[in-house]
């Protein structure tokens, strides 16, 4: 193996792992973000103007995440805007509640 080959190689090693660590990150958000939407859905009372807020600023961290991810080439730019989608219409349909 050359030297090249192996520099090639621990670039490809350390990126994948940041990669994997960016993927993981937009997942967790997701699913928090995902939980919270579901808990409010699932209670009867109205939706509050603080329970609002904090929909919103979670669905703000997980688009940034997301379009960091495709600045960096992690996600597609397809991918990434079908995932804002359904999170937006996720909240859409909880305020319509």
């Amino acid at each position: 193996m050359t030297q090249s080959a192996r520099k090639a190689l621990k670039q490809n090693i350390k990126r994948r792992e940041q990669n994997l660590a960016k993927k993981n990150n937009i997942k967790k958000l997701i699913k928090d973000l995902s939980t919270f939407l579901n808990t409010l859905e699932k209670s009867s009372k109205k939706i509050t103007a603080e329970n609002r807020k904090e929909a919103y600023a979670k669905l703000s961290e997980v688009y940034k995440a997301v379009d960091k991810a495709v600045k960096k080439g992690v996600l597609k730019k397809n991918t990434a805007a079908r995932k804002k989608s359904n999170l937006a219409l996720k909240i859409n349909k909880i305020e319509k509640k």
